[in-house]
């Protein structure tokens, strides 16, 4: 396989990683999304779960929801006015290997003598659930070194 050309002869300024990371990239916004596959889904819960500032958590709220990561679903209790509940679209949803991969790396790096505060199970089988790099043939256990970037017809050179 052909090496990549030089890295620096491309264009970051359409970069998928960048882009998501528009989306993405902040502390809170990755919270929230963790209590989202948690099953919080409203307003309240979330300030109680991650214990940030109303307008913070409703600006992360509000992008997620306008990039179509999180929809908002109204409900109303009895006596009291509509209020919306926000849940995982497809979009969102095909988000968790990322903060499983994310898990995984603190869990392995950062956490505690006891461990980790926090284990996510396969329903079916009980066994941990971890997130591996394959690639379409099917070969797993992948790592950057086993890997190469190659330009697309999308890759921009730099003028």
């Amino acid at each position: 396989m052909e090496a990549f050309p030089d890295t620096l002869d491309y264009s970051r300024d359409n970069c998928s990683v960048g882009l998501a990371l528009e989306v993405l990239g902040e502390r809170w916004t990755l919270l929230v999304l963790r209590e989202a596959f948690y099953g919080v889904r409203r307003f309240s819960d979330f300030e109680r779960a991650i214990a940030c500032a109303k307008n913070l958590l409703s600006d992360r709220l509000t992008k997620l929801v306008a990039h179509g990561v999180l929809r908002r679903d109204a409900y109303r209790e009895e006596g009291k006015r509509e209020r919306f509940e926000y849940r995982l679209t497809d979009k969102g949803l095909e988000l968790f290997p990322i903060l499983i991969a994310l898990m995984q790396w603190g869990d392995r790096w950062l956490a505690g003598p006891n461990g980790p505060p926090v284990e996510i199970m396969h329903r079916e089988c009980g066994a941990r659930v971890h997130a591996e790099l394959r690639c379409a043939a099917d070969h797993g256990g992948l790592s950057a070194r086993d890997t190469t970037p190659l330009p697309t017809l999308a890759a921009r050179r730099v003028k």
